[in-house]
């Protein structure tokens, strides 16, 4: 990791390469009116990968319910990058997702309650193609106990004792920022939000279905806006289509 000087003078150049870089960073013609929301002074075309494991089919057939923990309350949610210098695209390019940038090594972490459902610690992206299923490199799908799948990708390390069917805390740590996958070698995560699909499913569906913006605008100043009820509309309208 670089010292925090070369940090401070690095992130502008990074977040100007990442918004100028093709992939996973481009904003998508036609989204949205926005760009990349900066730090508080107070204070991703990216196709992901198909992970190389996965928990048991039952554990992930649930569609997105109303946002209530296990035990009955309101399910919590945080920020999924747990950083001082982060900043993140209000679109992406080709379909709705984010990339939120931040120093490599920084930790990645649960957005809320939930079951790890597949974990990939294999980057098996070739430029030369398939284009889509491995984007992603190291990556991390948690089911919230909201019903809500949520995905990062580009990870540079995955937690030791992250794997499928494993239960884990809102903040607690899934792995740490990288640019594996398809990056284009710019430290970020890519972030989406989806229905669980098991059966059905593919990377067109779990690298992001919804705009996770307003959501993350609210969990970073410590709200708890939670995106199960959109979710499950989009389920409703569209099922879990079987193809891109």
């Amino acid at each position: 990791m670089p010292s925090p000087t070369t940090r401070r003078r690095a992130y502008p150049v990074l977040l100007l390469a990442a918004t100028l870089a093709a992939g996973c960073a481009t904003t998508r013609p036609g989204a949205p009116p926005g760009g990349v929301v900066p730090t508080p002074p107070s204070a991703p075309v990216t196709a992901d990968q198909a992970p190389g494991s996965a928990a048991p089919t039952g554990s992930a057939s649930r569609t997105a319910a109303p946002a209530t923990s296990a035990s009955g309350g309101t399910a919590r949610h945080v920020f999924p990058v747990r950083a001082d210098k982060v900043a993140y695209h209000r679109t992406h390019s080709g379909y709705p997702a984010t990339d939120i940038f931040a120093d490599c090594g920084e930790p990645v972490v649960a957005v809320t309650d939930g079951t790890v459902l597949e974990v990939s610690r294999v980057d098996r992206f070739d430029k030369r193609g398939p284009l889509g299923p491995d984007n992603g490199g190291l990556s991390v799908a948690l089911l919230g106990d909201d019903g809500v799948r949520y995905y990062g990708s580009h990870l540079s390390r995955i937690a030791g004792g992250v794997d499928p069917g494993v239960r884990v805390r809102a903040g607690q740590q899934l792995g740490e920022v990288g640019r594996t996958g398809n990056a284009n070698n710019v430290c970020h995560l890519h972030f989406g939000i989806s229905p669980p699909c098991t059966g059905q499913d593919g990377w067109w569906i779990r690298r992001g279905v919804i705009w996770p913006a307003r959501y993350l605008d609210s969990w970073r100043k410590g709200g708890n806006r939670a995106p199960a009820a959109e979710v499950g509309a989009w389920h409703r309208r569209h099922g879990c289509p079987k193809a891109p």
